[in-house]
C-alpha cells in the first residue's frame, strides 16, 4: 500500500500550534469568569492572547468576545509600551 501524504491525511503542523482547541465550542472566557478589567501588568496573561511572533491573536481563534478583544488589544498595547511585553519577537512562547 502507499502511503497517505502528511496533507491527505490531515496531520498539518505548525510551528507552534495555536492554543485554541479547535472542536470544542468557543466561548468568550471573560463574560464566563465575571472579568470586567484586563491588568496590562500581568505580561504572563496577555502572552495568552498572542502569537509566538507577538502578534495579537484574532477573535475567530481565541473565542473573545469583541468588547473584551478591544480591552485585551489595549492592555498588550500598553503592556508593550512599558517594556513588559515586547513589540516583535521571534519565539515568544
Amino acid at each position: 500500500m502507499a502511503s497517505k501524504a502528511p496533507a491527505a491525511s490531515g496531520n498539518i503542523r505548525f510551528l507552534n500550534p495555536p492554543a485554541v482547541d479547535v472542536n470544542k465550542k468557543k466561548y468568550c472566557r471573560f463574560k464566563k469568569m465575571g472579568i470586567q478589567y484586563i491588568d496590562y501588568k500581568d505580561a504572563t496573561f496577555l502572552t495568552k492572547f498572542v502569537n509566538e511572533q507577538g502578534k495579537l491573536l484574532p477573535r475567530r481563534l481565541t473565542g473573545t468576545s469583541l468588547k473584551f478583544q478591544r480591552k485585551v488589544g489595549q492592555a498588550v498595547k500598553r503592556a508593550r509600551h512599558l517594556a513588559l511585553m515586547p513589540y516583535v519577537t521571534d519565539l515568544l512562547k
